[in-house]
């Protein structure tokens, strides 16, 4: 049972700052200040990931095995030298696949209870 491809699904669930890198690099590399600001983007200012949560997630993210360092660089002149740029792997696109789907399944889940009633009320106070 040595040299078993992993599966994705002994992945999940993934932490939100996971997701959220991976989605970051769905459409491409960035270095690490630029996923930082896709986060920020795509979730409209509802998700800010500091640099502590950042980087302690792109490091166990590279150990295991979700997204690699790319060697090519912009053009020095245009780009900070001590920048590391990050891209997904064929293991990290299969991994954000497969969560997407588990909250996909957690979402028709939660339809079918109707827990969110008819209207966009918060249940308890908060969402």
């Amino acid at each position: 049972m040595k040299n078993e491809p992993r599966k994705a699904a002994d992945m999940l669930p993934l932490t939100p700052a996971v997701l959220h890198i991976l989605l970051a690099l769905a459409d491409g590399e960035r270095h690490g200040y630029g996923i930082m600001q896709e986060v920020t983007r795509r979730a409209e200012g509802q998700v800010k990931m500091g640099p502590g949560t950042l980087y302690g997630s792109i490091k166990r993210m590279l150990a295991d095995g979700l997204i690699e360092e790319t060697g090519e660089r912009p053009d020095p002149a245009l780009d900070d030298e001590r920048r590391r740029y990050y891209r997904l792997t064929g293991f990290g696109l299969r991994v954000m696949r497969a969560e997407v789907v588990r909250l996909q399944q957690i979402v028709r889940l939660a339809q079918s209870k109707q827990v969110m009633g008819g209207g966009s009320e918060v249940i308890g106070g908060a969402l």
